[in-house]
């Protein structure tokens, strides 16, 4: 009897040992794809910015409103298609844990690409010191609204909706209040 329980023990531990561990992708930035000209690459990374190679496998990710499955290896995927300007790219992965979403705007310059990441407070800060210093200098409010209209075509017209302009502030304030 007790060689029977002494198994079942070693059984039940030998179980709970072996199973693996499931890799989730918590945070990601975007970089220039180093193999091919015109297109990015998701980085998985941690809380410092460190690339995780754990991650391997394909992963779901939205990229300016598209579901796309990601292929990662040592934390690497490649978007594959070709940027052909400058543009707004808004990438999101949600997983059991919850979502991540970044907002970046890919300047392309001759054959190179720089992403820069663009923070939800830039994106109400903007409007809001537009709008500020037309109400605050009753003279300037004709060219605070020009202004003001040429930010949204300029928004607009580099791929970022006004949807996606909306969901990039609310993601921002819903991960800056939960943590």
């Amino acid at each position: 009897m007790k060689k029977i329980i002494l198994a079942i023990v070693f059984l039940v531990l030998g179980t709970g040992i072996s199973m693996a561990d499931t890799v989730s992708i918590k945070r990601f930035v975007v970089k220039e794809n180093p193999f091919a000209q015109n297109e990015v690459a998701v980085v998985a990374t941690d809380t410092l910015e460190q690339i995780q190679e754990s991650v391997n496998g394909k992963f779901a990710f939205t990229i300016n409103g598209f579901e796309y499955d990601l292929t990662f290896q040592n934390g690497t995927a490649f978007y594959r298609q070709k940027l052909q300007k400058s543009t707004f790219m808004y990438v999101k992965h949600k997983n059991e844990a919850g979502s991540y979403s970044v907002l970046y705007y890919i300047y392309k310059h001759g054959d190179k690409l720089s992403p820069w990441k663009i923070s939800w407070m830039w994106l109400v800060a903007i409007p809001l010191i537009i709008v500020f210093i037309g109400y605050l200098f009753k003279r300037f409010i004709i060219i605070a609204a020009v202004v003001l209209i040429i930010f949204i075509y300029f928004n607009h017209s580099n791929g970022l909706s006004i949807p996606t302009f909306f969901e990039s502030i609310f993601d921002g304030l819903k991960h800056s209040v939960m943590g």
